[in-house]
């Protein structure tokens, strides 16, 4: 879902420079670490219809079951195609956005103790629907667990550097980060790396565990991390006024607030919150807009 604009001065290779409000630009230098401005978000948000809807879909495609995970990862796409403030990153001391969206996601090759785990990039295209995604998913992973090694990508690169000795690794380590610092890093290194990606999302609720704030990392672009927890029953506020028991799950984002403002960042998470509401949206291209009113 590349950004199709004309590579001026002073843009890098994965985005290109854009004007902020002087607050936000003068953040870059007084606070130059990504990590010195993590912002968090918690959030409960109601699954029933989206539970609803998988059911429906599943009962006509058995063999190829979606997941909630799945409609995650559509829906946080969407979300940053119609949000593109969410697809900034700071690096250099400058802002840029991305030309392309993409969700990267750990996927573990068994469930047991000492278990190696594989780093999946998906990059969507502008008319992905949600079984497109779903597809990839599949495919990427039942890849990854026929495989007890990294058979490629970034994971064996990471292999490499980890088998080299440690005063070499650590001289190699300094060279990519300042060539990070000018977005000049070979594709070889980036390609596939999560440090790189729009959206870091990892499915905790596959290992039974809750929601966590996830740190960023200085290294790399990534500027939006999600994690997902178990889906369980609470009684919840309707709009009418009565209480219902609901399907929902939790969230923890952390993202850089350098990209945004609160504002902005809630209601990014309120469209997330209508697409589960609104489930059918997901089966859309992503380039349809959702059609949610902000108030």
């Amino acid at each position: 879902m590349a950004d199709k604009r004309k590579r001026k001065w002073g843009d890098r290779k994965d985005g290109f420079k854009v004007k902020a409000p002087g607050l936000q630009t003068v953040m870059t230098s007084l606070m130059p670490n990504r990590t010195d401005c993590e912002v968090y978000l918690n959030e409960t948000i109601d699954v029933t219809e989206l539970l609803k809807y998988l059911e429906k879909k599943n009962k006509d495609n058995p063999e190829q079951k979606t997941t909630v995970f799945h409609c995650f990862i559509a829906a946080l796409t969407r979300m940053v195609k119609e949000r593109p403030m969410m697809n900034r990153f700071i690096q250099g001391g400058r802002i840029y956005e991305r030309y392309d969206i993409s969700v990267a996601f750990v996927a573990r090759r068994n469930f047991v103790d000492g278990s190696d785990e594989a780093l999946l990039f998906y990059v969507p295209k502008e008319t992905d629907t949600i079984d497109d995604i779903r597809d990839w998913v599949l495919n990427k992973v039942n890849i990854t667990r026929k495989s007890e090694h990294a058979t490629g990508g970034v994971d064996a690169l990471l292999d490499t550097f980890a088998a080299m000795p440690r005063l070499l690794m650590m001289f190699l380590v300094w060279i990519i980060r300042c060539l990070d610092f000018w977005g000049i890093n070979p594709d070889f290194i980036t390609e596939g790396d999560p440090n790189y990606s729009t959206i870091f999302l990892s499915n905790l609720g596959s290992i039974k565990a809750p929601a966590v704030y996830h740190h960023l990392n200085n290294y790399g672009t990534n500027s939006f991390m999600t994690t997902i927890g178990v889906i369980h029953k609470e009684e919840m506020l309707m709009k009418d006024g009565t209480k219902e028991i609901r399907d929902v799950i939790n969230i923890g984002v952390t993202i850089d607030e350098r990209i945004g403002d609160g504002f902005y960042f809630v209601r990014s998470l309120n469209l997330i919150k209508y697409i589960f509401a609104h489930p059918e949206l997901l089966d859309r291209p992503l380039n349809e807009p959702s059609g949610y009113e902000y108030d």
